[in-house]
């Protein structure tokens, strides 16, 4: 018959608690900072809110386009726009003209 000695199963006790101590570490350190944790989550929202943004952007400026677009169309023909398109596409400028200068 075989016995095992106190100092032996302590031991064992041991080793089981400090093993699964350091399971749960690991998975609570990869929970935290992994793939799917709750660093990478809080990125994925202040990129999406950063998308959003850009996306409202975006949309402001095909609304703009569009209507500028609209007015230049065959069928309703802007002449006020016309006339400043082409002096925009051809860098002229009448003498009598007033230009005011933008930085941007």
């Amino acid at each position: 018959m075989q016995s095992r000695s106190r100092l032996q199963s302590a031991l064992a006790t041991l080793a089981l608690h400090v093993g699964a101590a350091a399971l749960i570490a690991y998975f609570a350190y990869n929970a935290y900072t992994g793939d799917h944790g709750i660093v990478a989550q809080r990125n994925y929202e202040l990129e999406t809110q950063h998308l959003e943004s850009e996306l409202a952007t975006l949309k402001a400026q095909r609304v703009a386009l569009e209507n500028k677009v609209s007015l230049l169309a065959a069928t309703r023909l802007d002449p006020d726009m016309l006339d400043e398109e082409g002096r925009r596409q051809l860098n002229f400028i009448h003498s009598k003209d007033l230009v005011l200068l933008r930085s941007n």
